[in-house]
């Protein structure tokens, strides 16, 4: 059986068991059935059990069953909370099996451009299991080009780029975007990344992968017309909260370090975000739109 297939599996019995929260073994042979999942053969407690085995290897789900009713449910649905590297995965494979199955309505599915460098991921995911440094040929946009040799600490997908975390030479962590690599392969030096170092909390302050000295702030936005319900179905930050609500307008809070990420995401809202406080943030932002003003 092809991966496609087994993934496309896999999505299903995620799915079906979100949908319907718990089903026992003839319930979901049943549905597997009617859904033609595998042209209509059956679901076997072997293959549920594989499968199971499997959605927890790569999602971290827990497929189990309850031993008064024999009915599967997953136990950690959180982990797909959003953020989590198995909810981007999850999305991933769902979008894949829905694309697979439309080949012939391709020209009707207008995607976005996703510019080069994931050819760099498998690389750097090999030098994150063995412990090895990467020698890495980059070239800034300014037109420089340097060879350097790195410790990767972690990849980070924004706006549609990927981004290496890695310490350099001068013991300086430092943001690489993959697009601009144009070499990259694993050397035979190992590192230790630290115990205690975490990802998620080195970039928690921010929005985006700018992660510059910038004080923390407690900023405060007006979103006006339907820009409130964008930020309601897609937060910007962990922070995020609502504070006050009105019939043309919602304020929300941010505690984070308003960098040029944070500050662009905002611009990019237009007249639809006015941030209220701190003052030095808004006068940033009233500079920007100034500047903006004088291109035209």
């Amino acid at each position: 059986m092809k991966p496609a297939q087994i993934f496309h599996q896999y999505i299903w019995l995620i799915n079906t068991l979100k949908v319907h929260r718990a089903l026992t073994l003839d319930e979901l042979d049943r549905k597997w059935r009617d859904d033609g999942v595998t042209d209509g053969n059956q679901l076997t407690r072997s293959t549920l059990t594989r499968h199971r085995r499997s959605i927890f290897d790569m999602f971290g789900i827990i497929i189990e069953a309850d031993s008064s009713t024999y009915k599967y449910s997953i136990r950690n649905a959180d982990v797909l909370a959003n953020g989590s590297i198995a909810h981007w995965l999850y999305n991933t494979l769902s979008v894949h099996g829905v694309l697979a199955e439309s080949v012939g309505l391709k020209e009707r599915m207008v995607l976005e451009n996703i510019p080069s460098g994931a050819e760099y991921l498998s690389t750097i995911i090999h030098a994150f299991h063995t412990g090895r440094r990467l020698r890495m040929g980059y070239q800034k946009f300014n037109g420089e080009g340097y060879v350097k040799t790195v410790c990767p600490y972690a990849l980070k997908l924004f706006h549609q780029r990927w981004y290496l975390l890695a310490l350099n030479d001068e013991q300086q962590l430092r943001i690489y975007a993959l697009d601009r690599i144009s070499e990259l392969s694993t050397t035979d030096d190992l590192f230790e990344m630290p115990d205690d170092f975490s990802p998620q909390d080195y970039f928690s302050e921010y929005f985006g992968v700018l992660t510059t000295d910038t004080p923390m702030a407690h900023v405060v936005i007006r979103a006006y017309d339907y820009t409130p319900n964008y930020l309601r179905t897609l937060p910007l930050h962990h922070s995020q909260r609502e504070v006050a609500t009105a019939e043309s307008y919602a304020d929300f809070t941010f505690d984070i370090r308003p960098t040029h990420d944070f500050l662009s995401q905002l611009l990019s809202h237009g007249a639809g975000i006015e941030v209220l406080s701190p003052p030095d943030v808004r006068e940033q932002m009233r500079q920007k739109f100034a500047e903006g003003l004088k291109r035209y």
